[in-house]
């Protein structure tokens, strides 16, 4: 949303916006309640999502939580949270751009650098498993687009 009135303000500089440079913004008056709680729901349950994703990830392979031989769980969850949080913002406001460019830019440096994109890449496409257990199918059907730009973001190299 932010980014598509960042665009718009560039765009019609000088001019009134057309009707249909305008329709992102009914999409998301129309959208906004399902929106909220969506991420009011996330918010409620991402505890619970986390420990899935971890438990169905340690059951898929191991060796998706090591560094060298280091156990990395808890960075693990912990940048998991972050990104689940960062991505619930991008719902409720309907920006997946800013989410790329202000964290999955940055993230995904620090995963090629520890060589992280195979766990990056299992954790997203689980968490779509995970996430549809949990949310309705119009929730999910706004949720897992974004996680799976986090999929193809941090997973693939």
């Amino acid at each position: 949303m932010l980014s598509q009135l960042q665009r718009l303000g560039t765009q019609t500089d000088g001019r009134y916006a057309t009707d249909a440079e305008l329709e992102f913004l009914n999409d998301y008056v129309k959208s906004f309640k399902l929106r909220m709680a969506t991420y009011a729901k996330i918010q409620a349950i991402e505890a619970q999502v986390v420990q899935q994703v971890y438990s169905k990830m340690r059951s898929i392979d191991t060796s998706l939580f090591l560094s060298g031989k280091e156990d990395v769980s808890q960075k693990w969850k912990r940048d998991t949270l972050r990104i689940i949080r960062y991505s619930a913002i991008a719902l409720l406001l309907n920006d997946p751009d800013t989410l790329r460019e202000r964290l999955l830019f940055w993230m995904q440096t620090i995963m090629r650098a520890f060589g992280a994109q195979r766990s990056c890449d299992v954790t997203y496409q689980v968490m779509q498993e995970v996430v549809r257990q949990h949310l309705t199918t119009e929730e999910a059907n706004l949720f897992c687009p974004i996680l799976e730009l986090n999929r193809v973001s941090l997973g693939v190299s």
